[in-house]
């Protein structure tokens, strides 16, 4: 009923395709946003009023052609997966949220900026359970999907738009906040070991919690790396991959729970981007699955031989990070990861040994380094 009520969409959806395209806007505003320079690291603009209601202006624009790409998303599905009610649920939301963008008055000064926020937080806290509902709803009627590549380009696209995003209205909420060490959700010199330390401690708490003890993480390579990037992006990826491998590790050591193998962190960093590679001794990839475990909706957890009590581990994973709800035995963790890796032109790749473990390469591009800069 909601759908076939908003006829306003499809004309403003029109007007808005017409203009130029959510990269061809966004590539301007890096340029004055969030392509970072030595300038923006030294201080907050002059004004930072001004600053605020630029940045909300451009939101004003960009935030309903994006929310609109994703209805037309929605509104491609085969119609017997985008009439599954959790699926459906997820497309209104877009659809609701696009309304109340599109219905929200143009901005000319401090205090409509500041109701503008108010909105921006509000659909940030709508939007929050969206991964793990897709996940649901496409699990739910997996058995009706015919076409797989459909279904990956769909969830790829939606992923990482929605990444997109947040990451543009988190910065513009955050640019709000005096933080020294931080341009919006930019920092400014980033500890790529201080934010695996973080992840490490939450995956780690997981496993004691469950089995009493948990693998030792080392980290080595170049810790005393520094440099600007932005964290969200980070904070989706890491604790996927530091799960998977302590997973692996603890349920190919059933038997000897209190000797496990140290998981190692390897940190490079380079002139261009820098890699994060996680190395685990858990057994490996088997040869029959290797090229699956980047699918959506296939979990490892599935094939595994694992003990009864592994079953309600990372089941029990609260809404700790940005991640909301939780990814072991959805099948969403590894392909998400990689869909945001090369959203922000990076990779994600994976080297088993069968027997023996799995390294897996997590390659980003620097945001001030000398290849080209990733877009948002």
């Amino acid at each position: 009923m909601l759908i076939s009520k908003n006829s306003r969409i499809l004309q403003n959806f029109k007007e808005n395709i017409k203009g130029p395209s959510p990269v061809d806007l966004l590539d301007r505003y890096i340029l004055s946003h969030f392509y970072i320079r030595n300038s923006m690291y030294d201080s907050f603009p002059p004004c930072l009023s001004v600053s605020l209601q630029s940045s909300a202006k451009y939101l004003h624009k960009e935030l309903p052609v994006r929310i609109a790409h994703r209805i037309k998303g929605f509104r491609s599905l085969p119609f017997i997966i985008g009439c599954n009610p959790t699926i459906l649920q997820v497309h209104e939301l877009y659809i609701r949220a696009y309304h109340m963008l599109i219905d929200f008055p143009a901005i000319k000064d401090q205090e409509m900026e500041a109701r503008y926020s108010k909105l921006v937080q509000q659909l940030l806290d709508d939007h929050k359970d969206v991964v793990t509902m897709l996940a649901e709803g496409f699990r739910e009627c997996r058995r009706h999907i015919q076409d797989e590549t459909l279904v990956r380009n769909f969830l790829d696209t939606t992923l990482t738009s929605r990444l997109g995003i947040r990451m543009l209205a988190t910065h513009h909420l955050a640019l709000h906040e005096e933080n020294p060490d931080f341009v919006g959700i930019i920092c400014r010199r980033l500890s790529p070991k201080k934010i695996i330390e973080k992840w490490v401690d939450f995956a780690r708490r997981l496993c004691e919690h469950q089995y009493g003890n948990s693998p030792r993480v080392r980290i080595n390579g170049h810790v005393a790396a520094r440099f600007p990037f932005i964290p969200l992006p980070l904070d989706y990826i890491l604790p996927e991959l530091l799960k998977n491998a302590m997973r692996a590790t603890m349920e190919s050591h059933l038997d000897t729970p209190y000797n496990v193998p140290d998981v190692v962190v390897t940190i490079a960093n380079n002139d261009v981007d820098f890699v994060i590679r996680i190395s685990d001794r858990g057994g490996g990839i088997p040869h029959r699955i290797l090229e699956k475990v980047t699918d959506y909706h296939y979990s490892t957890a599935e094939e595994s031989n694992q003990d009864p009590r592994m079953n309600n581990l990372f089941n029990t994973m609260t809404n700790s990070g940005p991640q909301s709800g939780p990814m072991h035995g959805f099948g969403f963790g590894l392909p998400t990861s990689r869909a945001y890796a090369e959203y922000l032109g990076g990779s994600l790749s994976i080297q088993s040994m069968q027997g023996i473990g799995t390294d897996v390469y997590l390659r980003l591009r620097h945001i001030d380094g000398k290849g080209e800069s990733f877009r948002v």
